[in-house]
């Protein structure tokens, strides 16, 4: 059974607001360089006004989150006592809490929606248009991860996310050197995610290796926080590098500018959750688009009330690259919703219901 936590709040008009915790399950232990996934905890903000509710995704992740800190559930307490504040004075309040901010952003826009999970009525959301979509494969043994790859392929994905860093270097090499044999950069598209797991003095020469390739991009060469050595790799890789963890905690504008301005990346990917929801998302891809800086977006192992939420707004953006979008098939106790994968895109099949029950 899921773990749930919730409290009450109930004010002298109409507006009510709960928080609730949830854990959901991996099908499949989950390898990253930082460690192997079995469980992810999220929240809810849900508001009710009347006979309307809203839902809201807390999307914090556990040793990463820029919020995780111990009194994470004092804040949730206290953002429901105060809802009657507002969501622009609330989100100014929890700067340093970007998992709720983005949590209070989709309940809100929820509540003030025809439906609860009708976010941005789009094309999208009428199934009349996809948004293509990377797959994801996870650290493992070489076998494991060499069928993750197959099946992949065998299941219409152009675009294959490999993370990498936590087995040897030359068996990932050898990996996707077994792709290269047999699909070119044309048929399929290559992006490595290291999560911060190269040393400075070895990551530019794992890079020139891995660019013999003709991969896309790298994730995140080094580890975050280091901005000479970032901005150093960045003057002089052979492969594009995108950054990721190197966002998070990075709330100020003034900031924000300045990262970019300094590092110069290829890329940057945005997780709503880790940045503080549309509006700081949209932010840095302004500056981004300032500094002629690519960019795409992520979920951040939300469910998918969390990762709907960021579809729909996504698909708002006119981006054709691959997104990093189909991680809801992750869990063996998601919410049933209408978001489909099929042959590498991600669709919303609208006569599929939602099964939002906090109690699965």
């Amino acid at each position: 059974m899921s773990k749930i936590q919730n409290k009450l709040s109930t004010f002298g008009y109409n507006m009510k607001a709960t928080y609730h915790k949830y854990i959901l399950n991996f099908k499949q232990a989950s390898g990253t360089s930082r460690g192997v996934l079995k469980t992810k905890e999220t929240w809810f903000i849900i508001l009710k006004n009347n006979e309307k509710k809203g839902i809201g995704e807390c999307g914090i992740l556990r040793g990463l989150s820029a919020d995780d800190v111990p009194d994470y559930e004092d804040k949730l307490q206290w953002t429901c006592l105060n809802i009657h504040l507002g969501l622009e004075t609330l989100k100014a309040e929890l700067i340093a809490f970007p998992s709720i901010q983005f949590g209070l952003e989709m309940a809100f826009k929820s509540l003030e929606a025809e439906t609860p999970f009708s976010l941005f009525p789009s094309q999208f959301t009428q199934n009349n248009k996809s948004i293509p979509i990377n797959g994801l494969i996870w650290m493992g043994t070489a076998a494991f991860m060499k069928q993750q790859i197959q099946d992949k392929i065998e299941a219409g994905f152009k675009c294959i996310k490999m993370k990498i860093g936590a087995i040897d270097f030359d068996t990932e090499l050898t990996l996707l050197k077994s792709i290269r044999k047999e699909f070119s950069a044309s048929d399929i598209e290559l992006r490595v995610d290291a999560n911060g797991a190269f040393s400075n003095h070895e990551a530019l020469e794992k890079l020139k290796r891995l660019s013999d390739l003709n991969l896309h991009s790298i994730e995140q060469p080094i580890k975050a926080g280091q901005m000479d050595a970032m901005a150093n790799l960045c003057a002089q890789t052979p492969l594009p590098i995108a950054l990721d963890e190197e966002l998070i905690g990075v709330f100020e504008t003034a900031n924000k500018i300045k990262l970019l301005e300094y590092i110069k990346p290829q890329y940057i990917i945005l997780k709503p959750s880790f940045v503080g929801g549309w509006n700081s998302s949209q932010e840095w891809i302004n500056h981004a688009e300032n500094n002629k800086i690519g960019w795409w977006i992520t979920s951040a192992l939300e469910s998918n009330v969390g990762l709907n939420a960021i579809v729909q707004w996504t698909y708002t953006l006119n981006n054709n690259l691959p997104q990093g979008l189909g991680t809801g098939g992750l869990f063996t106790n998601n919410f049933e919703s209408p978001l489909t994968i099929k042959q590498g895109s991600l669709f919303y099949d609208y006569t599929k219901s939602w099964n939002f029950n906090l109690n699965s």
